[in-house]
């Protein structure tokens, strides 16, 4: 029992670069309360008794801002960072060293009994205001973006966002950040968010560009291998007022 306390707490200081002390985690962390309080609320409901399991976790909802339903099932590990409004339903199932920000939902599609919930396996990280609705499975180590909708399962490894939630192409995401920077811009809150046009519209372009500079790159080693010897400036990037992107993207 002693061993997994410890270990939620040294999984927060793992995690969140704002926790300070052991005593600050115990005391001031909601995210870890719920998990404790809904380990008691678990096991009252594995042994039948459901009322007061069900009465724990209402009191866990009110003392945190996070519900869990008590039937739901929580590996080891787990990070419910800030948690506000956080809600985890009966069948839901989150694997080991998966974490959590607020307004997360792992919900359920269907009136009907049996498995209605997520499953989120090892190592997932949803962001804030996700949602994932249904009997889905989130592959081991898979990133869901913040106010994702997720109705269907995300293989292993994948990124996921939008609405409804789409699976970003591998190395996609870390190529437009990287033209993004040689700009001289930040993507930062540039999200990939179907109802915004202008950000669908800035992804479009630095796609564009990051093709763009593939393809002289590949013209301007021909050339070279030609025997062409070139000027310094060819090599050069288009002049570039990262200023005026910054300031519509702000």
């Amino acid at each position: 029992m002693l061993a997994r306390l410890r270990e939620d707490i040294r999984c927060v200081f793992e995690r969140d670069p704002a926790a300070r002390s052991t005593w600050e985690v115990v005391t001031c962390y909601p995210g870890v309360h719920a998990l404790w309080l809904h380990r008691c609320a678990h096991a009252l409901w594995g042994v039948g008794l459901r009322w007061l399991a069900r009465s724990l976790s209402h009191f866990s909802r009110w003392l945190t801002g996070i519900e869990i339903h008590p039937g739901a099932r929580i590996g080891r590990r787990v990070f419910i960072d800030h948690g506000m409004g956080v809600v985890i339903g009966e069948t839901a199932e989150i694997g080991d060293d998966c974490t959590l920000y607020h307004g997360v939902t792992l919900g359920g599609t269907s009136w009907n009994k049996g498995k209605r919930h997520p499953t989120v396996e090892r190592g997932v990280v949803i962001g804030a205001g996700a949602k994932i609705l249904g009997p889905i499975t989130i592959g081991q180590g898979a990133k869901i973006g913040s106010n994702a909708v997720v109705v269907r399962d995300v293989p292993p490894g994948a990124t996921a966002v939008g609405v409804p939630a789409r699976i970003i192409e591998p190395g996609r995401e870390q190529e437009r950040q990287e033209k993004a920077e040689t700009l001289g811009f930040s993507a930062y809150a540039v999200t990939r968010d179907a109802s915004d046009p202008i950000a669908m519209a800035i992804h479009g372009l630095l796609d564009h560009a990051v093709e763009t500079d593939r393809r002289i790159a590949a013209l301007l080693k021909t050339i070279e291998r030609c025997g062409v010897k070139l000027e310094d400036d060819l090599a050069m990037a288009d002049k570039f007022d990262p200023n005026y992107l910054s300031k519509i993207v702000d």
